[in-house]
């Protein structure tokens, strides 16, 4: 049996899976009804309305409904869309047992205590039929699959059979009649006729043959069969016809009441469980036990089945357990253009360019639920010949010749031997791993054994890696093995791998674990990581070099740098065997070869981008329908958003996108569109750093930024619409804009004049008299009533802004060629980008009013009619605007007449920025210290987290903000413009970020902490000893040597660590009531392995308090092992003399949990001992060892990672 899903909940009544989607329900003995999801193992939502215990729960087939019954004599529909019961059937006068919905009719059949049986019709809410005739509580009840029946079982010993044919005919005759009420009906003229006269249900047969009340008995789903369960422990068969039923056989072998049983749909089975704890198989066709599942606490209550799939599920007392009885993944091997794979007894293969599927021999096949089915096939193509192992026995394997020709199914006789794993190495040589005795022999086709030898780990399968290789998968890591000269190749650290896919030219492979993807090298150098969160199921590799892969619900896609996606969903899990096209060839679990149409263009579309094959990339983009938020997204984040601007339609994507890639005309377009203030402050700023003043200009204008816009009539000379700025403020009636422009024009009268308006008189008469107005100056003077003329200070300047020399036209640009791209998607030929008119400050309210003083136009008079009236500047002042540069924008304007050649040749356009300092490192290396210091902070975190299952960073961020600050220095620059950052790298072959950290610190540190420890400052050397461990994660070095030097450095700061921390905890011990506690932790820390004159420390102090203790056994222990190490004299000494006094009394008064002749290593969570062969976890990182109960939580000595997490191992070089 092989459990695919378990809950821990009450006692489980009742069970009832969902014909399509993957969810089961669970009734409850506590009134709870619970939806799980059994795929993914959640619940989805508890349902309790019901009062007691719900005994029976069923779903409908089709329509999102599912009913409850429980000891509250109600019978609930629920609507599982909505969540909420729709209505409540009552009419039962005791507990309800079982219910069932109709295949066709709209009809549950309920079955209760109160001794009979009930059929409702669930749309008119009625109850429609009433079956009498058992005198004791009706257990269960059920429709037949297909006919008009009904079978019943009661604890009044009996099995009936009802006949519902009358009740169909009667409903289906009267489609139009409403709904019949079955109680209505009873009490009407002809009531009492009807009922001791009801054709509508009549009893067929009844069964009689067990001892005891009968508690199950259901249909077979194609024969004329019925099984029961009873009290009596017995399972009987029954066979009928049409006249009559029979007892066909007695399955005995449950040794208590037998709570339920059913048919398995597929294959001649029967499955029950009972109150004995067990769940057992029987043969259909002998009536033998075939298998018995076994639970040492839990009674089993109830059973179901999945009407589609082999999945079985059984309630018992502390929840419910979904099984199925056997692998269904076909074992099969993939040749060029043929698949060959195993099929019920037959050995077949398939022609994937043909369709032929013919079976080629007859292979061993025991019974099936007996004997599990093939494990993995392994094909020969030079011999053509193949290799089945099976789990069967222990593991076995099977050696066939194929026929050559067309195959017949023949039975062929295999050369057989014991095995947990068999794969083909050469022509005529096979591989085969003793699992139990860990010895690989090398055998030829005569299955006679070549050679033998021990793997270099510890192997729990092997796979094919080539021509005299093999695949060492081990529990941490996978070796490449070469068997002819007996030495390792290569090593990668994966865990839990289960299946191994080559690509077709052998380069890279995927190694595929539950819920992982590592893909590598034919060197085992990790290439990329790929998580999923639900199982994946199988892979295979396209002719293009990206790998498909399939799980639960997906086919999914990896490429080789570590992209994925999704391809298609599918139903039902399938596993993938050969990509040809856009069709994937898969095996479902039924062993049927199938093709499954896909859409290639997105994945091919990526690895072209990666692979920088831009004309595919170029072709891909004209010939396919490419969409989606998944594209622009990669486009955006591979650095081409100007090929991302291709797909989307949406304008504010498309505007966030041309601002991405400096595309001015796109920008100009869409902020139109949007016409959002925020649009038009980011079009504003990178219209300012690209120099263009029209688009600059008209972005202010539409947020009506009148100190900017001054500003930039400034800056480039147009004192024409200076002018008209500062007749604008003066509308505005706003002071300070007003005499900002008129200090920009220089125009000394306007600010004299403002500045009386005001009555800064002072201010006025200051300007006037520095300006040499003095007949102003003596208005002034006279208006503030004032004769004497005041002191001036000396040596004021005069404010006058510099005359500019460039008046017109954008900023000076490169004359930059247009991209790939630009160039493929436009194509040549197009017509020149157009022009921007005089529409520059056209339909921007708030801006002028009209003034009697300013001669302007007619037309612009009618313009400025209020002062949130639009502003046009047109006529003969276009041309001083230098509206005439070419923008690119279109549909401002008509198009310019321009030749085909200027049209597909690019005018002045800003260059692209070039490669930042930062992205170059982050993508020329995998160090997680290199990308914190180019300030990729979570991708060094997502390394860290794939290397050494890294959670918990918060101890990490002062190392990364140093890494970060440590490769880079600033150049002040003029104010107001910000500091240029320079890099600093080191020495290498391709540019790389400066080292902050390095192995000579680390040691230097490291002597730090000895001194520390010796000196007996254990708070500061625990706290030195965690610095260097986290420091390590960031150390770069260059060398192999350094990099084993930093593994020795992990080991002893794991050993100190955990040494210090128990002897800190030692010493917070009370000693009067926890002196046990204090020797035990006394005695582990004489295990770690820490520098000889700690060791003697650690022993003198363990002895001494084990003497006191007068534990003297131990302390004689302690004191052998602290002579063994030579001390000085007068530690010798005195360990001689704890010796003497030892063998005197050769007792210990405290009992301690220490085993000194049995080898362990300290629990870093609970300090106590995990001895040799006890189940174990470790920390990826520093491989601190703890109990399996800790795992998942965060490790104690490093504060970084999680206990038990997967990891690669970490990289320093």
């Amino acid at each position: 049996m092989l459990s695919k899903f378990e809950t821990k909940s009450n006692r489980v009544k009742g069970l009832a899976f969902h014909p399509k989607r993957p969810w089961i329900l669970a009734s409850l003995h506590n009134g709870s009804v619970q939806l799980w999801d059994y795929k993914m193992g959640t619940l989805i939502e508890r349902f309790d309305e019901h009062e007691g215990p719900v005994r029976a729960v069923a779903f409908h087939p089709t329509q999102p409904l599912f009913v409850s019954g429980g000891d509250d004599y109600k019978i609930k529909v629920w609507n599982w869309k909505t969540r909420r019961c729709l209505f409540t059937l009552n009419g039962h006068i005791d507990y309800i047992r079982t219910l069932s919905f109709h295949h066709e009719s709209p009809w549950i059949l309920s079955a209760s205590d109160d001794q009979t049986i009930r059929i409702w019709n669930w749309q008119s809410r009625n109850c429609i039929s009433i079956l009498t005739g058992h005198n004791h509580y009706v257990m269960s009840a059920q429709f037949h699959p297909k006919d008009d029946l009904v079978v019943s079982a009661s604890l009044d010993q009996t099995i009936r059979v009802w006949d519902i044919s009358g009740l169909r005919k009667k409903h289906a005759a009267a489609p139009g009649t409403g709904p019949v009420d079955y109680d209505m009906r009873m009490g009407g003229p002809g009531g009492q006729g009807e009922l001791f006269g009801n054709t509508d249900a009549m009893v067929k047969y009844v069964l009689e043959g067990h001892d005891r009340g009968v508690n199950w008995a259901t249909f077979h789903p194609n024969l004329p069969l019925i099984v029961s369960s009873s009290d009596d422990r017995t399972i009987k068969l029954w066979r009928m016809n049409e006249t009559r039923a029979w007892e066909v056989d007695t399955c005995r072998g449950h040794y208590n009441n037998v709570s339920s049983v059913l048919f398995h749909p597929r294959q001649d089975l029967i499955l029950s469980n009972s109150e004995d704890k067990t769940i057992r198989i029987w043969d259909l066709n002998k009536r033998t036990a075939l298998q018995t599942f076994r639970r040492e606490h839990d009674r089993f209550w109830i059973m179901a089945a999945h009407p589609e799939l082999n999945l079985f599920a059984a309630g018992h007392d502390t929840g419910l357990i979904v099984f199925k009885l056997e692998r269904e993944r076909p074992a099969h091997a993939t040749h060029q253009n043929m698949l060959y794979y195993v099929k019920d007894k037959f050995l077949r293969s398939h022609d994937f360019q043909t369709g032929n599927d013919v079976p080629l021999i007859t292979i061993r096949r025991g019974a099936t639920g007996q004997v599990p089915p093939p494990r993995a096939l392994s094909y020969n193509p030079a011999e053509h010949c193949a290799l089945i192992t099976s789990s069967q026995d222990g593991g076995i394997y099977e050696l066939y010749s194929l026929p050559r020709g067309q195959g017949t199914g023949e039975s062929v006789e295999a050369k057989r031997g014991t095995a947990s794993s068999a794969v083909f190495v050469a022509r005529n040589r096979f591989a085969v791993l003793d699992k139990t005795n860990q010895q690989i022999y090398i055998k030829d086709l005569r299955n006679e054994m070549v050679k033998q030898f021990k793997p270099p780990s510890t192997v729990q399968d092997i796979q094919y890696a080539g021509s005299k290789n093999i695949l060492l998968i081990t529990s941490t890591s996978v070796i490449l093995f070469d068997t002819e000269l007996r030495t390792s190749l290569g090593e990668l650290n994966v865990t839990g791998v289960r299946y191994v896919v080559w690509a077709p030219d052998m380069s890279v492979v995927a190694f595929i674990s539950k819920h992982t993807i590592v893909i590598a090298t034919k060197e085992l150098e990790q290439l990329c990581l790929i998580h999923e969160t639900i199982k994946i199921k199988s892979g295979t590799w396209d002719d293009v070099g990206v790998f498909l892969y399939s799980t639960l619900n997906h086919i999914k896609y990896a490429l080789p740098q570590g992209d994925n996606g999704i391809i298609r969903t599918v139903e039902q899990p399938v596993y993938l065997t050969r990509i040809k096209g856009k069709n994937v060839h898969c095996l479902d679990r039924d062993g049927k070869v199938r093709a499954i149409a896909i859409d290639p263009t997105e994945y091919r579309f990526k690895l072209a981008l990666v692979r920088k094959n831009y004309n595919e990339v170029l072709h891909l983009i004209r010939t396919s329908n490419l969409v989606g938020q998944s594209i622009i997204a990669y486009l955006q984040k591979k650095g081409y958003p100007e090929v991302a601007l291709h797909f989307v339609k949406d304008a504010k994507t498309r505007f966030e996108l041309a601002i991405e890639c400096g595309n001015l005309a796109v920008a100009v377009e869409t902020a139109q569109a949007i016409n959002r203030e925020e649009c038009w402050q980011k079009l504003a700023q990178e219209a300012l750093k690209q120099g263009n003043h029209q688009v600059l200009e008209m972005a202010y204008q539409k947020v009506a930024n009148y100190e900017r816009l001054s500003f930039l009539y400034l800056s480039t000379g147009n004192t024409d619409k200076l002018r008209r700025m500062l007749k604008i403020a003066e509308k505005r009636n706003d002071t300070m804009s007003r005499y900002h422009n008129a200090l920009y024009l220089g125009d000394i009268e306007e600010q004299i004049r403002l500045l009386k308006d005001v009555g800064q008189l002072p201010l006025a008469y200051l300007a006037a008299k520095t300006h040499g107005l003095t007949d102003e100056a003596a208005s002034i003077l006279a208006a503030a009533g004032l004769e004497s003329e005041p002191d001036i200070p000396r040596g004021g300047q005069l404010l006058k802004v510099p005359t500019p020399l460039l008046r017109q036209g954008n900023w000076p640009q490169l004359a930059v060629s247009k991209g790939f791209f630009e160039q493929g998607l436009l194509g040549e030929g197009q017509a020149a980008p157009t022009t921007m008119e005089n529409q520059v400050m056209r339909e921007t309210g708030g801006w002028a009013d009209e003034e009697a003083e300013v001669h302007e136009t007619p037309q612009e008079a009618q313009r400025l009619d209020s002062v949130n009236a639009a502003v046009d500047f047109d006529g003969a002042a276009g041309d001083a605007w230098g509206l005439d540069e070419d923008l690119g924008i279109p549909d401002v304007i008509q198009p310019a007449a321009a030749s085909p050649t200027e049209s597909s040749t690019a005018g002045p356009r800003i260059p692209p920025p070039g490669t930042n300092f930062n992205d170059t490192w982050a993508r020329n290396s995998g160090l997680a210290a290199d990308h914190a210091a180019a300030g990729a902070f979570e991708s060094a975190m997502q390394l860290l987290n794939r290397q050494i299952g890294a959670t918990n960073f918060t101890r990490l961020q002062p190392l990364f903000l140093a890494a970060w600050q440590g490769s880079r220095v600033y150049m002040p620059m003029n104010a107001p413009l910000a500091p240029v950052a320079l890099p600093l790298q080191r020495a290498s072959e391709r540019p790389l970020p400066h080292r902050a950290l390095t192995l000579s610190s680390l040691l230097s540190k490291l002597q730090e902490a000895y001194a520390a420890t010796t000196g007996g400052r254990f708070s500061e050397a625990l706290a030195t000893f965690k610095v260097i461990l986290q420091q390590i994660i960031l150390t770069v070095v260059d060398r192999e040597d350094e990099v084993a030097e930093i593994g020795q450095l992990v080991d002893s700061c794991r050993e100190y660590i955990l040494g210090l921390q128990m002897e800190l905890n030692r010493r917070g011990l009370s000693p009067e009531t926890q002196s046990p506690r204090m020797l035990e932790l006394a005695a582990y820390f004489t295990h770690c392995q820490l520098q000889p004159p700690h060791v003697q420390l650690s022993l003198q102090a363990a002895m001494g308090l084990a003497f006191r203790l007068q534990n003297f056994v131990t302390a004689a222990h302690f004191a052998q092992k602290l002579l063994e190490m030579n001390p000085s004299p007068g530690v010798a000494q005195k360990a001689r003399a704890l010796q003497d006094r030892a063998q005197q009394t050769p007792t210990d008064a405290v009992t301690i949990e220490y085993d000194k002749f049995n080898p362990f290593v300290v629990c870093g969570a609970s300090y106590t001992p995990i001895y040799r062969g006890s189940p174990t976890t470790t920390c990826p990182y520093c491989r601190a060892s703890y109990k399996p109960e800790f795992a998942g939580g965060l490790c104690s000595v490093c504060e970084i990672s999680q206990v038990g997490a997967p990891g690669t191992g970490l990289r320093n070089a």
